[in-house]
């Protein structure tokens, strides 16, 4: 089936922190209520937001980034999720127009109309104006409609809604209560799992959105399967043991679908809990927030020995950045997993950030950083890349292991992301 059809639409905003995520997760789960089949993306290389739609949708969200994951890839999974799905929604990232590929870029990528969700709160028919002017500044954009966030009553949001022009349809308001607000940390929202009652601030948001309004479905957009040749199953054959816990949950389920579209068996374990190693061919530990769980990590003396051992056999193993500090030696002079020489340290200010393609000895990977943490070591890089925010970001190299605090998209080079998990004879 080359081209399939499906309501879509992106939601995006004037900035950050207008409460996009809520919108978008209120939006999905009232349109889930109703019996329809959501599937939802978040654009931009992000995890957390994705745990949120997921929790609204009860799907697995997936990530659109021209940079990192390139263009074929969103149009591929796009098409997928229109072929199962009643509507897709998709959630923006920072402002409509911020950011180099911005939402804006992705939406007339993919021809996905536009909804913007607009803090209203000291606002009344610049409401109108607002959305008229983001939406008509880029003329190949479709015009959706409009959400408002931060309503103070029922006629706050009439007058709201009375502003919009005949083009722009109206998708409800979010009124201004503390109990919809989603806690943060450093790098972002909390974990989904970690927000105790999210399922019924979703649930509250999403009835809010129904109350004041009918929510209609967007436009159908039509995704037609980009072309290319299958890939081969480069790691057919391999099991990869793959860290996942409250310490190691930064994964794109993109990640886990290649891996087993390469012919890999995707094997979990928690370094935080658990005693040993699965029985695997290469080890893969991602990114995550070692640094609040330092006293599991430096107790748990059998998983230390476990990866050492691993290491010592030379099975390949991949560290990405939150991985990677919970193998050194230290973090903020705490004692981690003591297998890469070096020593990490926390921040109060950002360290590095951009997408970037790392230049492999297999071939460009696309990546992002985000990250608060530092890393001093005597080892040598492999690979440096330059970084749009910040410092240079460095590949490091330690016997079979292979640390950064990038994460990798691994779809974006199949062969550069198969050579991480492959020791060094069976490289092509």
């Amino acid at each position: 089936m080359s081209k399939v059809s499906c309501p879509a639409v992106l939601i995006s905003a004037p900035a950050s922190g207008q409460g996009k995520t809520l919108a978008t997760a209120a939006l999905a789960r009232a349109w889930k209520n109703r019996g329809l089949k959501v599937r939802a993306f978040k654009c931009g290389p992000d995890f957390l937001d994705p745990m949120i739609l997921q929790k609204a949708s009860n799907h697995p969200v997936y990530n659109l980034d021209l940079g990192m994951c390139g263009s074929d890839d969103g149009l591929k999974r796009l098409h997928a999720a229109a072929q199962e799905a009643d509507v897709i929604i998709v959630e923006g990232v920072m402002g409509l127009y911020d950011g180099n590929p911005s939402s804006a870029d992705i939406a007339a990528r993919y021809g996905l109309p536009v909804l913007l969700a607009i803090d209203a709160g000291g606002m009344a028919q610049t409401f109108g104006a607002l959305a008229s002017g983001l939406l008509a500044y880029k003329p190949e954009l479709k015009p959706a409609g409009v959400l408002a966030n931060k309503v103070g009553s029922a006629g706050h949001a009439k007058l709201l809604r009375d502003s919009l022009p005949p083009h722009l349809s109206w998708f409800g308001a979010l009124p201004r209560d503390a109990d919809f607000a989603l806690p943060e940390r450093h790098l972002g929202l909390f974990r989904a799992d970690e927000i105790d009652d999210l399922d019924a601030r979703i649930e509250a948001a999403a009835r809010a959105l129904t109350d004041s309004g009918e929510l209609p479905l967007p436009p159908a957009v039509s995704f037609e399967l980009p072309a290319g040749e299958g890939q081969a199953p480069l790691l057919a054959g391999k099991t990869i043991a793959v860290a996942r816990d409250a310490a190691f949950c930064f994964i794109y389920p993109a990640n886990l679908d290649w891996l087993r579209e390469m012919g890999a068996k995707v094997a979990f374990f928690s370094p935080l809990h658990d005693q040993a190693l699965p029985d695997a061919d290469a080890c893969w530990l991602p990114g995550g927030y070692p640094e609040l769980h330092l006293e599991a990590l430096a107790g748990n003396t059998a998983m230390r020995d476990a990866l050492r051992r691993a290491w010592q056999q030379g099975k390949p193993m991949l560290a990405e950045c939150g991985g990677m500090m919970a193998l050194t030696e230290s973090i903020d002079d705490r004692p981690a997993f003591g297998l890469l020489p070096g020593k990490c340290r926390m921040h109060d200010r950002l360290q590095g950030l951009g997408v970037m393609q790392m230049t492999l000895p297999t071939g460009d990977l696309g990546a992002h950083v985000f990250h608060y943490g530092s890393f001093e070591t005597g080892l040598t890089p492999v690979a440096t890349m330059p970084s749009r925010f910040g410092k240079p970001e460095h590949v490091y190299r330690h016997g079979s292991l292979q640390a950064s605090f990038l994460h990798f998209y691994f779809a974006s080079n199949p062969a550069a992301a198969a050579s991480l998990f492959l020791s060094n004879e069976h490289r092509s």
